[in-house]
């Protein structure tokens, strides 16, 4: 009954997550009117659904979200780490896809409050994500 209630718990946790990820992209871009670059629009892609389907699974109390939510934050949050790598400069310039169609991925339009670099705050929600539906689903060793 206990790992029940922190699995139940952790959906809860991992849809927190992904909801305020969600509102805070739509804050940035609505409201800041700050346009995504297009590694930020993949992240979107994966973030957005995130946020409806762990919504759904607390709501009827589905515990094999994690199946399927996995997989989708796994995609999303290696676009985050490749993007985090460009951002940080340790991937080159003639690799980089987003100056060709769009905002830079690593310009200063990719740093909140002139301190919180955009790219880490995604790669740090789905890694909250991922562990979340994964640590407490794991088997007990006694």
């Amino acid at each position: 009954m206990q790992d029940h209630n922190l699995q139940t718990n952790a959906i809860y946790l991992a849809w927190l997550v992904a909801l305020v990820s969600t509102l805070g992209a739509l804050f940035i871009g609505e409201v800041m009117g700050r346009t995504p670059c297009v590694l930020c629009w993949y992240q979107r892609i994966a973030m957005f659904p995130l946020a409806l389907i762990l919504g759904l699974a607390c709501f009827r109390a589905d515990h094999a979200v994690r199946h399927y939510v996995i997989p989708l934050a796994l995609i999303g949050g290696l676009i985050a780490l490749w993007h985090s790598l460009l951002f940080a400069g340790i991937i080159p310039e003639p690799i980089q896809p987003c100056e060709r169609v769009g905002p830079s991925c690593s310009g200063e339009d990719q740093v909140l409050f002139d301190f919180l670099p955009l790219p880490y705050l995604s790669v740090f929600a789905f890694s909250a994500i991922i562990f979340l539906l994964s640590v407490p689903f794991g088997k007990r060793f006694s």
